[in-house]
């Protein structure tokens, strides 16, 4: 059937809404021409849709009609697992089967993750497993990894994808290793006895076929990192989560080192090599172990003698190693299971010796003018078995993404949260977009706060917000003319009668010495004029867990704190409850979806700069305050923003729902670069009178239970002040 040329994108979204039984709303219609419009003109689009607003329709629209009318593929990328699963399972088949007859063929669609995301059958049946380490000397963690790893032997009898995700319950990341694959690891289709079962090359093969692929921001950063195509052949990609695209990206172009990881390789060569060159490798990690164990935490600037020396031991001794490795290959003439070891053997002691290589590398040029970044992380007292580890991570990935994602393909980003100050420059700059022609002028930088760890470092600001150096130096962004826009569509809800932002301007900063009594006391008191009710975001886990130790005797609602049980288990129980509370930390301050009256009261502890002894985050900052840019404002107030929208939007998830965002620290409210944060946010109505707030509380909690809600009345939050 051809093409109905009259089912242009607004008559393609009219016909999917109506599909799916829904409605359509002006700020998704507005969303599905821009992305359209951005497809015909390979003009990059970065778009801001609040919750609410049926983002995921406005874009899988116009890119279905884009793949089928002119033949192409186009990658949807997402940061969540739950994204991805709503898109295959729910969004694109309902979409596929209402567009269809318009566009005179039906949608294809697939989904695309890194292989060790997928079963490896020659694993399975006889590969190398992966040492437990940690688990050695704990027979109980060796047992529970036992149990797990049987239900993986039962589960793939019956699984039809190998899809980890797909296992539910899912089992922990050590057994998982115990069946799957790294793509180092992997024998390839040609050697491997079960190539043409693999569950890895089928998702390729099916995704091969797609008019849609979608996968996850890990695996689109390592298709722009490697030489060789990951996805087929496609020249539209559309980031949905963007706002998380910077760190997903970093985290892939990242490496590790600890004297672990090299007895680890060291005891996978075992005896297929000679034994005088394992025993090199054991002898360079015991003295990296040496080495390490005197080493502080933080980030590293300068190169010790002994850390050089051992880290060219480790390189060279497994340079070694690899050699003896091609001294005595057969290839084709090995059985599969001992090719297996020898690739797993060889995948780990290339990693150690490639991590070793690049931190030696790290500190060749200027402090301000190096790629990369490298400290020392050491485990807190709860993580003992965690070894102390060298990590390496890239000072930027604008110039990156410029160059293998933004110079070869139409991309759409979007996300609920990505004007940061009323502007999409700041993310735009570190995507490696640079400057757009105009935008809205940003909130003068001030002098940065000092008086806690939140806080980020104290090198003097500058005159500007400075967002054209992010990317420097060499300023990568400014080299590539990217034509790009942004705009924000908007949100269905009416924030300003729906929520309070509160603001306790009363209380003192923030110290660092834990919550100041007059914090717990706040929050007690919002809970209770609540009804329980509350999301407590905090911005480290020590604060979680002291409010909740804090508060269990304080308060007559139960409450939950993440750690004490898995997470998705916590909000379950907090979504059930409406009195429950739940406190927690980074992934609930992103990850939390709970319409109705069990979230009523969004409580954040305090502005969520980076710490000033984060290696990365403080590095970047001196990056750019080097090159004239303000690093303070770049990096700290951009990142701060970011998660405080993040975190505002998880009180508003439905047309119905009502309550209050409370920031207990005063800072956001007194200090300069304030109206830089408060412009990221939801336009809630305002206050920091806490008799108002409570009193709003007072009444959402009356009639939350009672079928009398605010909104049945024609009162809303705002107004009932």
């Amino acid at each position: 059937m051809p093409l109905d040329q009259s089912a242009d994108v607004g008559g393609l979204l009219a016909l999917a809404v109506a599909g799916i039984g829904g409605a359509e709303r002006p700020g998704q219609v507005t969303m599905a021409r821009a992305v359209q419009h951005a497809i015909e003109t390979g003009e990059h689009l970065a778009v801001q849709a609040g919750t609410g607003t049926g983002k995921s329709l406005a874009y899988l629209v116009p890119a279905a009609r884009h793949a089928v009318t002119e033949s192409g593929t186009v990658v949807v990328s997402t940061a969540t697992i739950a994204l991805q699963r709503q898109l295959i399972d729910r969004d694109l088949p309902r979409l596929a089967a209402a567009i269809t007859p318009a566009l005179g063929r039906e949608p294809v669609f697939a989904i695309l993750k890194g292989r060790r995301n997928y079963l490896c059958l020659q694993r399975l049946r006889g590969g190398p497993a992966d040492d437990a380490e940690e688990a050695l000397f704990d027979p109980g963690a060796v047992s529970a990894i036992g149990r797990q790893v049987q239900r993986l032997h039962d589960w793939a009898a019956s699984t039809k994808t190998g899809d980890r995700d797909e296992l539910v319950p899912g089992v922990g990341d050590q057994a998982w290793r115990q069946v799957s694959v790294s793509a180092r690891e992997c024998l390839g289709v040609q050697r491997c006895p079960f190539g043409t079962q693999c569950f890895a090359e089928q998702a390729r093969d099916e995704a091969g076929k797609a008019d849609i692929v979608v996968t996850n921001h890990a695996l689109l950063a390592i298709d722009a990192l490697e030489e060789f195509d990951i996805f087929p052949e496609h020249d539209v990609v559309i980031i949905d989560e963007a706002h998380d695209l910077v760190d997903r990206v970093t985290s892939v172009a990242s490496d590790e080192l600890s004297a672990a990881a090299v007895e680890a390789a060291a005891r996978r060569c075992g005896r297929m090599i000679e034994e005088k060159a394992v025993a090199r490798l054991r002898d360079a990690g015991a003295g990296a172990e040496h080495v390490l164990a005197g080493l502080p935490a933080g980030r590293m600037d300068v190169l010790d003698e002994a850390l050089a020396t051992a880290l060219e031991s480790v390189r060279d001794a497994a340079a070694g190693c690899a050699a003896e490795f091609r001294t005595t290959a057969r290839n084709n003439e090995e059985e599969p299971d001992r090719l297996a070891a020898r690739r797993s053997a060889l995948a780990a002691i290339g990693e150690v010796g490639d991590a070793a290589e690049r931190i030696l590398g790290a500190f060749g040029a200027g402090i301000a003018d190096r790629a990369d970044v490298v400290w020392m992380d050491r485990p807190a007292a709860e993580e003992s078995a965690r070894p102390p580890t060298l990590r390496v991570a890239p000072l930027r990935v604008g110039g990156l993404l410029a160059s293998r994602l933004f110079g070869r393909r139409t991309v759409v980003l979007t996300s609920a949260t990505l004007a940061l100050g009323g502007s999409f420059e700041p993310l735009a700059q570190q995507w490696g977009l640079g400057r757009s022609a105009g935008g809205p002028p940003q909130d003068p930088p001030d002098d940065p706060p000092q008086d806690s760890p939140g806080d980020p470092p104290d090198e003097p600001p500058g005159d500007s917000p400075g967002y054209a150096a992010v990317d420097s130096p060499g300023r990568a962004a400014e080299q590539h003319s990217l034509a790009w826009s942004g705009m924000d569509v908007g949100s269905p809800f009416d924030h300003p009668r729906s929520g309070i932002l509160y603001i306790a301007r009363h209380l003192p900063p923030p110290g660092r010495d834990g919550l100041a009594e007059s914090y717990l006391d706040e929050l007690a008191g919002l809970i209770e004029a609540a009804g329980g009710r509350t999301l407590g975001l905090f911005s480290s886990m020590r604060a979680a867990r002291q409010a909740a130790a804090e508060l269990h005797g304080r308060i007559g609602y139960p409450l939950l704190c993440q750690g004490e049980d898995q997470t998705s288990q916590l909000v379950s129980q907090f979504a059930a409850d409406e009195a429950t509370c739940l406190f927690g930390t980074l992934s609930l301050w992103q990850g939390v979806d709970v319409p109705g009256p069990s979230l009523q009261l969004v409580v954040i502890d305090r502005i969520p700069f980076p710490r000033p002894d984060d290696p990365l985050a403080s590095a970047r900052q001196r990056a750019v305050a080097a090159h004239g840019g303000n690093g303070f404002m770049s990096v700290a107030a951009t990142q701060a923003a970011l998660l405080l929208a993040q975190g505002s939007g998880r009180l508003l998830r439905t047309m119905t729902d009502r309550g209050v965002v409370a920031v207990l620290d005063p800072r956001l409210s007194t200090a300069r670069y304030s109206g830089f944060l408060r412009a990221s946010l939801p336009p809630f109505w305002t206050t920091t009178d806490p008799q108002v707030v409570r009193g709003a509380l007072g009444r959402l909690s009356a009639t939350a239970g009672s079928g009398d809600h605010p909104v049945d009345r024609e009162v809303r939050v705002g107004e009932v002040t």
